[in-house]
């Protein structure tokens, strides 16, 4: 095998660990000691890894049929990027994860209060409320 290039088994291992010392984790977000990881961010499939520590504000929203219920993945305004979610039309509260970008991820995880909590107990990261937002 070359070297770091890990074997199927190695990969199985590995992503084994890495959900047993999850934080938090739901189908599409997950909470690992180092970082959020956003399953569905990128297409087709793609996980995007936010760092504790790039994450400067968590602003909690309540969504709407026009502010974030309807908008299953992508964004119109290219201010906030939301993640995959096909349960997203069922959910009443996303997290707006400020990274210092200009696109800002647009998330809905199945336990909101565990994921702002999981971010606060290893990031210097406030949580403020605000109005919601058209994705």
């Amino acid at each position: 095998m070359p070297p770091g290039l890990a074997s199927p088994g190695q990969e199985r291992q590995e992503g084994m660990a890495r959900k047993m010392s999850a934080l938090y984790r739901d189908r599409w977000i997950e909470c690992t000691a180092d970082a959020v990881r956003i399953h569905g961010y990128y297409f087709p499939w793609g996980t995007k890894r936010i760092p504790y520590s790039s994450i400067r504000t968590i602003r909690r929203v309540n969504m709407g049929i026009l502010t974030g219920k309807g908008r299953i993945w992508g964004s119109t305004t290219l201010h906030y990027w939301a993640s995959l979610d096909p349960r997203r039309p069922a959910k009443s509260i996303a997290l707006i994860l400020d990274t210092g970008g200009h696109v800002l991820p647009f998330i809905t995880p199945d336990d909101p209060a565990a994921v702002e909590s999981a971010i606060r107990e290893h990031s210097a990261a406030t949580t403020v409320t605000g109005p919601g937002v058209i994705t």
